[in-house]
């Protein structure tokens, strides 16, 4: 998270609950990178709150975007994230230890 444009936590008295990072280029495109419920918190709205939370204070980057598992994009659907239409998202992956 050190290096996030941005980290939004939800607290639950002293405990985190959740969160959320955007990675930006500081001008037009913000990618959001994490976005983190604890499992007894979901589907109680405190991934929506998070998400509506970035986008408002992210809302003047032309681009916002997001990397979704095919389970969790009908959430991020539902938060006004629309599928990218003849987009295929490529990865170069290398987990170094």
């Amino acid at each position: 998270m050190r290096n996030s444009d941005m980290v939004i936590s939800a607290w639950d008295g002293e405990k985190l609950i959740g969160l959320i990072n955007a990675l930006s280029d500081g001008v037009m495109n913000v990618y959001f990178h994490y976005l983190l419920v604890r499992a007894e918190y979901q589907s109680k709205g405190v991934g929506k709150q998070l998400i509506s939370s970035i986008l408002e204070r992210r809302k003047h980057f032309t681009r916002k975007a997001v990397i979704a598992y095919d389970v969790e994009a009908a959430f991020y659907e539902r938060c006004g994230f629309e599928r990218g239409e003849g987009k295929v998202p490529l990865f170069i992956t290398y987990l170094g230890t």
